[in-house]
């Protein structure tokens, strides 16, 4: 279930990084338009007091801890190794996700109840989500799969939880687009490159579930080394 010591440390810093090197041209959008600087910054994260407000603030731990914590048990630790077996790691790569994006139906629900948006715009907005959540969940469950670890996808929820979509219509109208997309484009780039170097199953000791199914007379070489 991803819950071990060996390799721990890269587990838990490499997929953070590679999700905050996809991540740059949002985070440079971010330092952009946010009108502190970075020293400035620094000191409100590092301040006692911030964490203790977001400590006692239910949306915080909602979005940053509950959620991609309980979320990730359930839909990478649990179902991976249960579909695995039968499907292979491939399919359950690609498997998981979509309960994952059907999980998120609930905000339909609550659409519905309380937006004053059209109910087309509002099943619109559903499948986007959908669609995007389960490609986020078929890049935390190869994580999972590649690391043999839960932090790494965890945090990388969380993060991602804390970033939202990227504002990619925002980075067009900016006033600096040209740095901006650059930006963007670079870390897309990026992550490509590095998807495999630092997800690469040596930096982070045997893997659980390649082992579980080895046992079972059934080898994924692909995602397993």
């Amino acid at each position: 279930m991803g819950f071990r010591l060996e390799g721990i440390f890269p587990a838990a810093l490499l997929p953070l990084l590679l999700t905050m090197i996809l991540f740059l041209g949002p985070l440079m959008q971010l330092s952009m338009d946010c009108t502190c600087d970075l020293a400035d910054g620094l000191k409100v994260v590092l301040a006692p007091r911030f964490w203790a407000r977001c400590l006692t603030d239910m949306r915080w731990l909602r979005n940053q801890v509950i959620a991609p914590l309980t979320e990730e048990l359930v839909f990478r630790a649990c179902m991976l190794p249960m579909l695995a077996p039968c499907t292979g790691l491939g399919p359950a790569v690609f498997t998981c996700p979509l309960f994952f994006g059907v999980a998120h139906f609930h905000h339909i629900i609550e659409q519905l109840r309380f937006s004053q948006s059209s109910v087309g715009s509002i099943f619109l907005s559903a499948a986007f989500q959908f669609s995007y959540t389960a490609v986020f969940g078929a890049y935390t469950a190869f994580l999972f799969i590649r690391t043999g670890h839960l932090i790494g996808p965890v945090l990388c929820h969380s993060f991602c939880n804390y970033m939202g979509f990227p504002a990619v219509c925002a980075a067009l109208e900016h006033p600096q687009r040209r740095p901006l997309l650059a930006g963007y484009a670079l870390g897309v780039g990026l992550f490509l490159l590095l998807l495999q170097p630092l997800t690469d199953p040596k930096l982070y000791g045997s893997l659980p579930l390649c082992v579980l199914l080895e046992r079972a007379g059934d080898s994924e070489a692909l995602l397993c080394s």
